[in-house]
């Protein structure tokens, strides 16, 4: 037995067009995922990426808005109109917003929350009857939630609601893990640290080497170790593994 062989599985993946999200799509399919389907916001980002993942096996791009319920509710709704069963969610798409104390807008608030902490709790109660289809008492289904180390420790950038609503999708990840255990459902949340992605560009541009440099690891997070990651949680390695909060960093969260 292959502990991470994904044969036959179907997988849903948010905001799977760009950086982190394309990163777990690819390394889903290349593991022998049968079906992805991917979402974004964007027509052009979900055709690009079909093309893109297209080489590695069969993917699906919906275009989808999920920071609102309504959003997530038509997102598994496609999905279900073309599965059965449901094996993996990730659920990773999300947005951040940096502004000093005093100029902090409400709007923001709302804008970040909305999609990093209010939508995978929409959308996993959405797709749940998919997910209990598809999980089973030695192979539950799992669901995948991408937080970051800015909910693990205090950030450096004026990311409020950012930061505020990552350590609640991790405590999220917690809550849901005891519930849907008894369901064949595992919840789990990775926390990455930096990686080369549209949401990270900026600051990798202006503080990349030094961010490599405090790091145990010294280096920048690559597509394979985020993959990698998410096809362990997947597979039969990692049926055992519920309710916890990996950071996948370097080191950076949890020893500077």
């Amino acid at each position: 037995m292959d502990l991470f062989d994904l044969t036959g599985k179907t997988a849903v993946v948010t905001g799977g067009t760009r950086g982190i999200g394309l990163m777990i799509a690819r390394g889903l399919l290349q593991a022998g995922t049968r079906q992805v389907y991917i979402s974004s916001r964007k027509a052009e980002g979900c055709a690009d990426a079909e093309r893109e993942l297209g080489q590695y096996g069969q993917v699906k791009a919906i275009q989808a808005d999920l920071s609102t319920e309504a959003e997530c509710l038509r997102l598994a709704s496609e999905v279900g109109e073309k599965e059965s069963a449901l094996h993996i969610l990730v659920n990773n798409a999300g947005a951040t917003w940096g502004a000093p104390l005093e100029d902090f807008p409400a709007s923001a608030w709302d804008k970040v929350l909305d999609l990093n902490l209010k939508s995978p709790f929409f959308l996993t109660r959405a797709l749940l009857p998919l997910l209990e289809s598809g999980g089973t008492h030695d192979d539950p289904a799992r669901v995948i939630n991408i937080g970051s180390i800015d909910g693990l420790h205090v950030p450096s950038l004026p990311t409020y609601s950012y930061s505020a609503s990552k350590a609640g999708l991790h405590h999220l990840t917690r809550v849901l893990a005891r519930e849907l255990g008894p369901r064949h459902v595992t919840v789990n949340a990775v926390a990455p640290g930096p990686f080369e992605s549209k949401m990270m560009a900026a600051t990798l541009r202006s503080f990349g080497d030094a961010i490599a440099e405090s790091a145990p690891l010294r280096r920048i997070g690559r597509p394979d170790d985020m993959a990698g990651v998410a096809v362990y949680l997947s597979a039969r390695a990692g049926a055992y593994v519920t309710g916890t909060v990996i950071p996948v960093d370097g080191g950076l969260a949890t020893t500077v």
